[in-house]
């Protein structure tokens, strides 16, 4: 199928599940390691099941560098003749930073204009969460979650704009606990078409903070 905005960013080796390695070592124990080194005792009491905690915490946490959009979306499309925007607003997300491996979250506003073909609604924020669970940076994520919009439903259009908070600036650093980033992604009729682009927009900007 020829997408209908050739130039959207394609990033389908970023769809697939990461490669473990073979022999890697339990993450339990390097967790150990690190408290070791830091110059804690993690056999005192209050450290002794801390290894496991995270390291059952980050399976959960990154539990997207194991799944595909294919399995996600599954059998959520559907024929339909819809041909007017589809917004699903305010999907919360939490991830982690790949630099500093600390939290950023915040919500995804994403949208479609469909081309005979729509999506489970509850897909959306499924897709959102696939690429949130991984170590990311927004600007690669929002950009992700529209190219896999746009390559599983062909859509005249795709927009995605993500507005989060980064605890690597809150907690480190310039220590600005009031600042939020936004980016976002159009793609098709969102970005070719002025009017399109700004029915978006003003939707987005209008929503609740």
């Amino acid at each position: 199928m020829t997408p209908l905005f050739t130039s959207a960013p394609r990033l389908p080796a970023l769809y697939s599940p990461r490669k473990m390695p073979e022999n890697k070592r339990p993450v339990d124990q390097i967790v150990r390691e690190l408290l070791e080194n830091l110059g804690e005792d993690p056999d005192r009491p209050g450290l002794q099941r801390t290894p496991e905690r995270v390291a059952k915490a980050y399976e959960e946490l990154l539990q997207g560098e194991n799944q595909t959009v294919e399995e996600v979306v599954g059998q959520g499309i559907f024929e339909e003749e819809a041909s007017e925007m589809v917004l699903v607003k305010d999907i919360e997300f939490y991830s982690l930073c790949e630099h500093h491996m600390l939290p950023f979250f915040g919500k995804a506003h994403v949208a479609y204009i469909p081309n005979g073909r729509i999506i489970g609604l509850s897909k959306i924020p499924r897709i959102v969460d696939l690429f949130a669970r991984r170590l990311q940076v927004q600007e690669r994520m929002t950009q992700q979650i529209a190219s896999a919009l746009q390559d599983v439903l062909d859509p005249k259009g795709v927009a995605v704009v993500t507005d989060a908070s980064h605890l690597c600036m809150m907690m480190r650093g310039v220590q600005k606990q009031n600042s939020s980033t936004l980016t976002s992604c159009l793609l098709g009729n969102f970005r070719s078409d002025a009017r399109t682009r700004a029915e978006f927009l003003g939707l987005v900007r209008n929503l609740d903070r």
